[in-house]
């Protein structure tokens, strides 16, 4: 009865240390998948997309295109201020 006992625990032993071992593998390839993912991401943040930088682009263009209208009209609100007061000036 002492061998079976023995021959139990001896396998159990084997079959923990096959399960350790699968174990350990799949760790390892799950790290080496989760270095190449970080690598991934990294790259992609250092290296911009060409048509979102396009796009960026022409948005700044109309930003631009905006600010010297709204330049411009405030140039002429304050034109056309001078010249009422110019108006009221001459009437009086």
């Amino acid at each position: 009865m002492t061998s079976s006992c023995s021959f139990r625990i001896t396998r159990t032993t084997e079959d923990l240390a096959q399960t350790v071992s699968a174990l350990s593998q799949r760790l390892v390839k799950l790290e080496q998948k989760q270095e190449s993912l970080e690598l991934l991401l990294r790259q992609r943040q250092v290296e911009p997309d060409p048509e979102e930088m396009a796009m960026l682009d022409g948005v700044d263009q109309l930003l631009l295109e905006c600010k010297e209208l709204l330049d411009g009209s405030e140039q002429l609100n304050e034109e056309d201020d001078s010249w009422s007061c110019d108006e009221d000036n001459i009437a009086a």
